[in-house]
């Protein structure tokens, strides 16, 4: 394959020597007088290589120049001097041109200027026909890809992108740290993990909170990128929109799970879906429920799938603290407020602010503390203890409690202005006595999760274990489940949990529900007895030694009058 070549110059003889010698060499020549012939040569076939004379009447070479970068031709420019020098040259170079060649023309000069100039156009042409190739790939993919450097600027960003993440190719050659202004910024911390360990990253099923798609989920795929000797260059990610997907799932099954809340009962898809709707209302929630419920995994849930969830979470047990630590606590306070505050502290309204602050147990602070969360509901301003300086903040409330409001309202021991302001919506959880149906989802969650934390390898509870499970009334709800479980984690040195792994309540729960047997009429005064030396004299150990109900060894004593005094 030769060149098309074409030769700018005002002198004939240099035309015609140029002509001369390149057709020799088998490239196909063709000559422009000046400018004006030259631009239309250009616009009339493509040409390989252009030599242009530096000076073209009222024009000049760096002119033609010009005019083919317009047309984003990758045909390389050789200015023709007869006075060379630095500044032209530099000129010429910085404008984009291959070379120069001085006047005289050696004829072994400009064939060689010729044949490099010509390798590098065609070197041109195959990238550019990858980089259409990749742009026509990058064009059709359906998925977000963002490839950045290894200091996090943009290097390519496809068409998708501008829809599931709202980047376009503005943002080519910028840092990619500029987002989290857009969404919560997740992505940002995948990437600067890949490029600080060279290592992929994967983020399954992720809510991504962007502000043009509040509830878009998203599957992320980040990989280190290396060059053909292995140097690492930058990262490549790829994020899928999967949120019709989820959505549709969501609708064929009801979930098990959200965040870190365990169920699939009909009152657990309803807190779910209140979760949902709230996680992006700016609106006070009042979490309600007995202890144990699970209240603090709620306004965990609610902050963390809103649009606040790249912002602090503050939670404050308003039980454990005194009026006067709660106050400073909350509020702040400045050096020398009180006896002991020494240096100004921050409290944690502020701490919490363009984010969530959880007001655990409200109903126990104080009519005057209440006084002072009014105003932060109503003015969202505070002063720090001992300061009468309003501070502005933008805080969500969430507070939640295991006691009966209304009735404190009612004995005036809680603000009915209060009450209602924290009250705009209620989300109250039910004891788990009333959603059994979830027992079974709580123990395979907990015996993956002490099984984590304890390194142990327990796959199973037995069915007297889960029959008790099913039929003890929970009065401490989870919370009392998840602490059976761990007891029985730590003494259980099989694969399966069985009774005599649980707490003594739940043993005793057990001995009081199993029916007597028949045959218990069989069990004699001798066994009685040495069931009772075996075990120490402990009914309840007596009782599954003989495999009967407590209840029956209450009666074997009374029926052989055996004393009392020993026995536990």
């Amino acid at each position: 394959m030769k060149a098309n070549i074409l030769v700018i110059d005002d002198e004939e003889s240099i035309r015609f020597t140029f002509e001369n010698f390149l057709s020799n060499e088998g490239y196909f020549v063709s000559t422009a007088k000046d400018y004006n012939e030259a631009i239309s040569r250009i616009s009339e076939a493509d040409f390989d290589v252009v030599f242009t004379d530096i000076i073209l009447g009222n024009k000049t070479g760096i002119d033609i120049l010009k005019e083919i970068r317009k047309i984003k031709n990758n045909c390389p420019v050789i200015m023709i001097t007869g006075y060379p020098n630095v500044e032209t040259a530099s000129e010429a170079v910085r404008m984009g041109a291959f070379d120069y060649i001085p006047k005289p023309v050696r004829q072994s000069a400009l064939i060689h200027v010729a044949h490099l100039a010509f390798q590098h156009k065609l070197i041109r042409d195959e990238n550019e026909k990858y980089r259409l190739n990749l742009e026509a790939i990058f064009r059709s993919v359906k998925d977000a890809i963002i490839t950045v450097d290894k200091d996090l600027l943009v290097v390519e960003v496809n068409y998708a992108a501008q829809n599931i993440c709202g980047i376009n190719r503005d943002l080519i050659g910028k840092s990619f740290s500029i987002l989290p202004a857009n969404c919560t910024g997740k992505c940002l911390d995948a990437l600067k993990n890949t490029i600080t360990l060279k290592k992929g990253v994967e983020l399954q099923r992720m809510e991504c909170k962007h502000n043009r798609h509040s509830r878009q989920v998203v599957t992320i795929n980040i990989s280190p990128l290396t060059g053909r000797n292995g140097e690492f260059s930058g990262a490549v990610m790829v994020v899928r929109d999967e949120t019709r997907l989820n959505n549709l799932e969501r609708n064929l099954r009801e979930r098990q799970h959200l965040h870190n809340i365990v169920g699939q009962s009909n009152s657990m898809q309803k807190i779910y879906a209140l979760i949902e709707d709230l996680a992006d209302v700016e609106t006070t929630v009042l979490i309600t429920g007995e202890s144990g419920t699970g209240k603090e995994l709620v306004a965990e849930a609610i902050h963390y799938k809103g649009k606040r969830s790249n912002k602090p979470l503050v939670k404050v047990n308003c039980s454990a603290l005194s009026e006067t630590l709660l106050e400073s606590e909350l509020f702040g306070h400045i050096k020398g407020a009180f006896t002991g505050a020494d240096r100004d502290k921050t409290g944690r309204f502020q701490r919490s602010d363009g984010g969530t602050i959880f007001l655990d147990e409200i109903g126990d602070v104080s009519l005057n503390m209440q006084l002072r969360l009014l105003r932060v509901l109503q003015e969202k301003v505070i002063e720090r203890v001992g300061d009468s300086t309003p501070i502005k903040v933008d805080v969500r409330i969430i507070a939640a409690t295991n006691q009966d409001l209304l009735k404190k309202v009612k004995r005036g021991q809680f603000r009915e202005d209060l009450y209602y302001r924290l009250k705009v919506m209620e989300l109250a959880l039910p004891p788990l006595r009333e959603r059994k149906d979830d027992i079974p989802f709580l123990l395979n969650h907990c015996l993956q999760k002490f099984n984590k934390k304890l390194n142990k390898n327990i796959d199973a509870v037995s069915e007297d274990v889960q029959k008790i499970f099913m039929d003890y009334p929970w009065p401490g709800n989870i919370r009392e489940l998840e602490n059976t479980l761990e007891h029985a984690f730590i003494v259980c040195h099989q694969n399966t949990i069985t009774i005599d792994h649980l707490p003594q309540s739940l043993r005793d729960f057990y001995n009081e529900k199993t029916p007597v047997t028949s045959d218990e009429g069989e069990i004699g005064q001798q066994a009685v007895l040495k069931a009772l030396e075996k075990t120490g004299w402990n009914k309840s150990k007596a009782a599954r030694l003989l495999g009967v109900n407590v209840r029956t060894i209450y009666r074997k004593l009374e029926k052989f009058n055996i004393s009392t005094e020993k026995i536990k």
